[in-house]
């Protein structure tokens, strides 16, 4: 199931004109900006976290997980303080 952000800004940018030019479409609320931040940012322990260059040069932050293995039965485990997939014959 897709997450749904708190405010779709395609929804209020198709609304009828607003009253004045701080009202939708023409202006966006900065709450509104900030509900959606806080719900997209990812609250993980630091150490797993990386940072990235993303779209249009931004800078990004993505997990640090390894990619998951293209066959067999895996567990996602911690081997001497390193993060990896762990092959079940093996656990």
């Amino acid at each position: 199931m897709a997450a749904t952000l708190p405010v779709d800004f395609q929804e209020m940018a198709q609304r009828a004109r607003g009253q004045t030019a701080s009202d939708y479409p023409y202006a966006i609320k900065a709450t509104d900006l900030m509900k959606n931040f806080v719900y997209a940012a990812l609250d993980a322990d630091q150490t797993l976290i990386e940072e990235s260059v993303g779209q249009g040069g931004h800078k990004s932050r993505r997990l640090k997980i390894p990619a998951v293995p293209s066959s067999g039965t895996h567990v996602l485990g911690a081997v001497d303080g390193t993060i990896q997939w762990i092959a079940t014959e093996e656990c």
